[in-house]
């Protein structure tokens, strides 16, 4: 459902726009009553019903809310205030606190999971090959349709596969499919559970889940009202940000920003023109040389957490250069050293990754697009063309080319032509948990040596984020044509030499 303006993402916005309009506006006497009114402006009794009951409605809006200001969903077995907690969140500064994804428990609708069934194409066939396929015999002829004993069957397709009218259906929870680290499972009501052992943080659940009973927490709140206090605050944007804001151009995407408060605005593929070069570097005197038997990116946090958490042992194999954002962000800070400075970007991972220690002091805010376009909307700025627009040369059209899945890979393989002509590079690029994991697996059997492995998480790379607003094949011809555009094809070699860390 990425890029599809369902009534989940609607409503996700308003939400976005409400709890930034009080970060904007709100003073601490009615901080309560503004932020305690937001579900009643949600849903109203003579707006769209979302769901059976307004009541039901305002529960989940209520849960949205806190999960916007930052705060943890309320626990379901005790009373807790709507507002309870929110001296923790009243500040310009709050860090992610895991877990970060969260299943709201009232907005649930305990899909069921992993069951074949019969529907009501089946025409009750001679041949019958469904239950002549099943190896548990657990399919019979009931009133001249095909039944299926939900006892004895082990789940293995064979039926559907064979059934020539397609009746048989596959029940399998959205949010369970799109997990490629099978980290969702059920509570004892049925409902959606994330194992947060497993879980690395993509989002893809959450777009998943036609019911929005996922959702991630926000800092837009303390941003937005950092932004009201005056302090200087610099937006560093993902490459992945072209297209994603209506008719909007990257000229007037930087116009925006500043309309909205920003004292300045970088491009994050300067941090990935850095990275393209150094791991060029890591690649042509580590890998190439047989010190290394493989190098995987590290610039996709799930991924970079999908192999420290299921292959611990290959944690020396992941580049240690810094990652775009982290990378552009001292930059930024370099000159600016007084300076916050927010990632805008198209991943919810980005939101722990700036919670690291190592990484505090770097960034102070991070948010996705759509929850900017949360704040456009709480400030009134419009979609449109912007006046007094910048146009943006930070970047060259490699490091440009990072928001796409193979542009990582693909940038550090240009890099390594143009500068280390007699190193030979083996590429590979995974995206998709499930694709990267069993990429991984064959990396850690030996089986793909001498590689340079890109990760993706989401399938289609960081255009395909859970905080993204354009459909893929859009945003995948955005970037195409502002890698177009771009002034310099490569960075300079000399930018490996950079002293960040």
């Amino acid at each position: 459902m990425r890029g599809i303006e369902t009534q989940v993402r609607k409503i996700r916005r308003q939400i976005f726009a409400e709890v930034s309009r009080i970060g904007f506006e709100s003073d601490d006497e009615s901080l309560i009553h503004d932020i305690e009114a937001i579900p009643y402006k949600i849903v109203t009794e003579d707006g769209p019903q979302y769901r059976d009951s307004i009541y039901r409605a305002r529960a989940i809006a209520t849960e949205r809310v806190r999960l916007a200001m930052g705060m943890c969903l309320r626990p379901t077995n005790k009373p807790v205030h709507l507002t309870d907690g929110i001296e923790a969140s009243n500040i310009s500064e709050k860090y992610y606190e895991p877990p970060l994804m969260q299943v709201v428990p009232s907005a649930c609708a305990s899909c069921e999971d992993n069951k074949y069934e019969v529907s009501d194409m089946c025409k009750g066939c001679l041949a019958h090959p469904c239950a002549e396929v099943c190896p548990k015999h657990a399919i019979s002829m009931v009133n001249g349709h095909s039944y299926i004993d939900q006892e004895k069957c082990v789940h293995c397709g064979k039926c559907k596969s064979v059934c020539p009218y397609d009746a048989i259906s596959k029940k399998e929870r959205p949010c369970s499919r799109a997990c490629g680290v099978k980290a969702i499972g059920s509570d004892e009501f049925g409902r959606a559970k994330i194992d947060n052992e497993k879980c690395v943080s993509c989002g893809m659940c959450m777009v998943s889940c036609p019911f929005g009973a996922i959702s991630d927490k926000s800092q837009i709140y303390q941003l937005a009202r950092s932004l009201k206090e005056g302090n200087e605050i610099i937006a560093e944007i993902a490459p992945a940000f072209v297209g994603q804001f209506g008719s909007m151009e990257p000229k007037d995407v930087h116009a925006a920003l500043e309309t909205l408060g920003f004292s300045e605005v970088y491009e994050v593929a300067l941090g990935a023109d850095i990275g393209a070069v150094s791991e060029a570097r890591h690649y042509a005197e580590k890998v190439a040389t047989g010190e290394l038997p493989f190098l995987l990116t590290s610039c996709c946090p799930s991924w970079s957490m999908l192999a420290k958490k299921y292959f611990p042992t290959m944690i020396d194999n992941i580049s240690q250069e810094l990652t775009p954002m982290v990378a552009t962000a001292r930059s930024i800070k370099q000159e600016h050293p007084n300076a916050k400075v927010v990632f805008i970007g198209p991943c919810a991972a980005k939101k722990l990754e700036a919670s690291r220690r190592s990484v505090r002091s770097d960034v102070d805010f991070v948010i996705t697009f759509e929850e900017l376009v949360g704040m456009f909307d709480a400030k009134g700025i419009d979609m449109g063309e912007k006046e007094n627009a910048h146009s943006m040369h930070d970047a060259t059209a490699a490091g440009r080319g990072y928001a796409v899945a193979g542009g990582v890979a693909g940038a550090i393989e240009e890099c390594l032509k143009a500068y280390y002509p007699d190193v030979a590079p083996k590429i590979i690029h995974a995206e998709g948990l499930a694709e990267c994991k069993k990429t991984l697996a064959l990396a850690k059997a030996g089986k793909i040596n001498g590689c340079l492995i890109e990760g993706m998480g989401c399938p289609g790379g960081c255009i395909a984020g859970a905080g993204t607003n354009l459909p893929l094949n859009k945003a995948a011809a955005k970037v195409k044509w502002f890698k177009s555009v771009s002034s310099k094809q490569l960075p300079p070699k000399e930018l490996a030499e950079i002293e960040l860390k």
